[in-house]
């Protein structure tokens, strides 16, 4: 299986859910200086969290740092084409990261603010969500 996964679960199969409300918690930079908040409430596949993972690193260069703040923990059941209704539930294709408006979903440290202004637009490129970039908030 493609992207990330856990290593294990305690279920197998997760209901669906509803995204509702904004982000309380990881909703502020605290790994690097600058991070890309969404701002829609979404599902994010393991698969596109690496695409950005990818876009960032490849632009980057081995410069800085990249932090992902986001983890595929929820598996998404699929039935086969064709089937008819009934005989359970299908099995899990894939992983999702739940993602609240407010959420930061990647981090980047140790560059300049231009430098990962332009990584995270290839980023937010891979992303099914609008996002904006935000800083660190520093104590005054």
């Amino acid at each position: 299986m493609a992207g990330n996964m856990p290593k294990r679960v305690k279920w197998r199969k997760a209901q669906k859910g509803r995204v509702r409300g904004n982000a309380t918690a990881g909703n502020t930079v605290s790994y690097g200086e600058f991070g890309l908040q969404s701002l829609e409430p979404a599902r994010i596949t393991s698969r596109q969290i690496e695409a950005g993972r990818v876009a960032a690193a490849h632009f980057l260069q081995r410069e800085g740092r990249v932090y992902i703040r986001i983890f595929p923990h929820k598996p998404v059941s699929k039935k086969p084409l064709e089937t008819r209704m009934g005989h359970g539930k299908g099995e899990p294709e894939y992983w999702v990261a739940v993602v609240k408006p407010g959420t930061v979903m990647f981090e980047i440290g140790g560059v300049s603010e231009d430098l990962a202004k332009t990584a995270f637009l290839r980023v937010a490129h891979k992303m099914p969500v609008r996002t904006r970039f935000v800083y660190r908030r520093h104590a005054l």
